[in-house]
């Protein structure tokens, strides 16, 4: 029970990134290699500004205000420089990496004696129900883990209900707009490269907010936790629309959530079945590939019927 807690709960903490990449990847059509520099970012100055003895609340902020300025950079590239959208996402992300080390001075910031949103949860447990294990379905839980899935919960129930609200505003709907079909609304007079700058931002931000949790929850930050991240949000993304069969916004988000989860307890199982972790990013791409493959490949057959009863009629006559 305990694994299965500790799945669920990076697995929603790991949605906000997921959510990120949706904004990157399905708005604007773009695959932000940043977010795997923007979600150590936003790790290493909240793990640095918590072991100063600053608030958990505010030093989470700071990992996602760190993010929105890594992803002004990107579209700011893009956008006022014409660099190509993968190549601006390369270069922001590399320079990521010498600034995440600096940001941290040492490649590895533990939390383990700090403050943090986990020892808030812990310190709330123990007072609520007076001890350090509760009983869930038959399983004994840590009331620790426990409080850090409900926390990670509502953080992302939270903030996928903002983007669902913010999205149908007329800033969030011109936003969309504008990345289905640039031609159009710049021929109505709006500002494209704007929001693509502001989205790009606001992507990486829900990026670094992940990392700032999911490095609390760890319980430290590390240079190389962003590797590979990009994959793993376009994993959740895709398994979210399969999930779904649908595009809307609403059930989008929520796909995008759940892919997260489920991916992350596929990883688990994977992993307690003795998958080597060496291979998990190497079985990532390849999931990914397949999930992308796939639906082309089971649209063939259909194609070929259709083509072949509306050749009949032409035979016959």
């Amino acid at each position: 029970m305990t694994l299965l807690i500790g799945a669920l709960t990076i697995g929603l903490i790991l949605s906000l990134l997921a959510l990120a990449i949706y904004i990157s990847y399905r708005v604007f059509d773009i695959a932000d290699i940043t977010v795997d520099g923007s979600i150590t970012l936003g790790a290493a100055i909240c793990a640095v500004l918590i072991v100063r003895n600053t608030n958990p609340v505010l030093a989470t902020l700071g990992g996602f205000a760190g993010g929105l300025a890594a992803g002004l950079v990107t579209g700011i590239l893009q956008a006022r420089f014409r660099i190509n959208s993968l190549l601006s996402g390369i270069l922001v992300m590399t320079a990521l990496y010498s600034v995440n080390l600096h940001v941290m001075g040492k490649s590895n910031v533990p939390l383990l004696s700090t403050r943090s949103f986990i020892t808030w949860a812990e310190q709330f447990g123990l007072w609520w129900f007076g001890r350090p294990e509760v009983s869930l379905l038959g399983w004994l839980v840590g009331v620790r883990d426990l409080l850090a899935l409900l926390g990670s919960l509502g953080i992302v129930a939270a903030t996928a209900l903002a983007l669902y609200w913010f999205f149908r505003t007329e800033v969030g709907t011109a936003m969309r707009a504008a990345g289905d079909n640039p031609q159009m609304i710049r021929a109505l007079g709006v500002n494209v490269e704007l929001y693509r700058i502001l989205g790009l931002a606001l992507a990486n931000g829900l990026a670094a907010l992940s990392g700032a949790l999911l490095a609390q929850y760890q319980g430290f930050a590390d240079a190389q936790m962003g590797l590979g991240m990009v994959v793993w949000g376009l994993a959740s993304v895709i398994i979210g629309e399969s999930l779904t069969g649908s595009r809307s916004l609403g059930l989008a988000l929520y796909g995008a959530v759940a892919g997260s989860v489920l991916f992350r307890l596929l990883v688990a199982i994977a992993l307690r079945w003795g998958l080597n972790p060496n291979d998990l990013k190497l079985i990532t791409a390849l999931f990914v590939f397949a999930a992308l493959v796939l639906p082309q490949l089971l649209k063939m057959p259909k194609r070929g019927s259709a083509a072949a009863a509306a050749q009949a009629p032409n035979q016959k006559s």
